[in-house]
């Protein structure tokens, strides 16, 4: 991929491109929106084999595509006796995958439960799946008690030989007991604890003091 042609004019990718990155059992990628977070996961998951879209890779889901090309750039080095199974988790295509689900006879309800309510009853529904686990800022669907139950579905899915790799604005989820952190940037990728990323001390900063935030939006 050139690198004068997006996404790898974004700093991330470009580190990607040209020196790899290893996935930890769980990874958590953390940064600014248009960072390149989503679009390393989702480049990450089609180049694995499942639907950009969301699904699983065996899920035909399509609509309209959005995707850049960047998996068609990356090579995917799986370690002896790893799964080919994956599952790809989009908050922001949850309605079409779903719809899809019931185009093909699943016997789910997801369609009669709230947002976050389906999205975790998926995850569970979906956890015979052993393989790599992709999530692409679940948290829009969750919330703080959602965010935590989904931590717990996560650490069964990994404690039975899954791998994780989730991209957030959540302290939440970021808070992943053993992740490795990753911080996406204007200076591509770099491992960080959790008490140093912008992100924590962020929120920090705003819960202990909202109104020095609030005050410049006058």
């Amino acid at each position: 991929m050139r690198r004068s042609s997006w996404p790898a004019t974004l700093a991330p990718v470009r580190q990607i491109l040209d020196e790899g990155f290893d996935l930890a059992p769980v990874t958590v990628l953390v940064g600014e929106n248009g960072a390149g977070k989503s679009t390393i996961v989702e480049a990450i998951a089609s180049a694995f084999g499942m639907n950009p879209e969301g699904g699983s890779t065996a899920s035909m889901s399509e609509t309209r595509k959005t995707e850049s090309d960047l998996a068609d750039h990356l090579q995917l080095i799986r370690g002896a006796g790893a799964s080919k199974q994956g599952f790809f988790l989009r908050a922001e295509t949850m309605h079409g995958f779903f719809t899809y689900l019931e185009s093909i006879g699943d016997e789910g309800t997801f369609h009669e439960q709230s947002h976050g309510e389906s999205f975790l009853d998926l995850v569970a529904a979906r956890s015979r799946v052993r393989g790599l686990w992709v999530l692409d800022e679940p948290e829009s669907a969750l919330s703080l008690p959602g965010c935590l139950a989904l931590i717990g579905l996560l650490r069964d899915l990994v404690s039975n030989g899954s791998q994780v790799l989730l991209s957030t604005h959540s302290p939440v989820l970021a808070a992943y007991p053993g992740a490795s952190l990753y911080e996406v940037g204007e200076w591509g990728i770099r491992s960080s604890e959790y008490d140093d990323l912008d992100l924590v001390r962020n929120w920090r900063g705003f819960l202990e003091s909202p109104e020095r935030y609030l005050r410049y939006l006058d």
